[in-house]
């Protein structure tokens, strides 16, 4: 038996486990997912545990989803072994234990939300004018792919415009292959630029704020992504509406970025369009 987890703190919540188990049933795979709480400055540990607990009952450890806080933890644990997304992100949601014993890290963040974005809510981002509200770590681990996806210009404005400036720069090289204007910008420095899409980075729904950007930031017809779901989302995907823009909020990113995790661990990408559906219905219902 294969075994799989997701760790973090806390992770009592997290629908992961239910998620990767749909995938394995639709795509025929054996294994075994489960939670780990992870003790703060405990991660190598708790990985090694894990891996050494699946040896002893005769199984494999193949890898495991990180969540806060432990993202940091992950890709210092990978060292060289980092996708080229995993090293622009500066952070792990994905490691894969391979059979020599090595420790792969990767991030499937941004590739879940470009796939969200580009087949559930039908919206291209290739020559789109794309904002990324947030400096921190969420909005560092979806840069590269949305920059991948070619908009024409993608401006990251935060609080601190400083710490726009460095993701800005750290990207620089993927914005020149993609022909992307990059920019960085303060929450109050966008001036009258419009923006076909935008993507909330930050907690600002969670933490009970207000939406750090003006209304006039949404073009026509533009769609706004928060990337947490449920009730965290309910502030920004309010204002969204009232503002005349198309609404979303992470879920289904959070089942697209699971689905390149698997992939990552299996060699098979499942369909992640029934899984959302089901889940969504889940989420719905217990919101109700």
């Amino acid at each position: 038996m294969d075994r799989y987890c997701v760790m973090g703190n806390p992770v009592a919540h997290s629908r992961s486990p239910w998620i990767h188990a749909r995938f394995a049933q639709l795509t025929g795979q054996t294994l075994d997912y489960g939670r780990r709480e992870v003790a703060p400055g405990t991660f190598a540990q708790a990985v090694a545990d894990f891996r050494r607990e699946a040896r002893a009952s005769g199984d494999r450890a193949g890898g495991c989803n990180v969540t806060v806080p432990c993202k940091f933890d992950a890709a210092a644990l990978a060292g060289e072994r980092l996708s080229e997304r995993a090293r622009l992100a500066g952070a792990v949601n994905t490691l894969r234990f391979d059979e020599d014993g090595h420790v792969h890290g990767d991030n499937t963040d941004g590739a879940g939300l470009v796939a969200d974005i580009e087949r559930h809510a039908g919206r291209m981002l290739a020559g789109a004018r794309v904002l990324l509200i947030g400096a921190g770590g969420a909005a560092a681990g979806v840069m590269g792919p949305l920059i991948d996806a070619a908009p024409t210009r993608l401006v990251v404005a935060n609080r601190t415009v400083a710490r726009a400036e460095v993701l800005v720069a750290r990207h620089s090289a993927c914005g020149h292959r993609a022909d992307c204007d990059l920019q960085a910008a303060g929450l109050d420095g966008l001036g009258d630029a419009r923006f076909d899409i935008v993507v909330n980075g930050t907690a600002s729904s969670l933490s009970g704020d207000g939406v750090p950007v003006p209304a006039c930031v949404l073009a026509e017809g533009a769609l706004a992504v928060d990337m947490m779901y449920g009730p965290a989302a309910a502030g920004f995907i309010g204002w969204a509406q009232a503002h005349g823009a198309t609404a979303r909020d992470g879920l289904g990113m959070l089942v697209e970025q699971a689905a390149e995790a698997f992939a990552v661990w299996r060699g098979v990408r499942p369909d992640a369009a029934p899984v959302l559906a089901e889940l969504r219905a889940l989420v719905d219902g217990s919101a109700a």
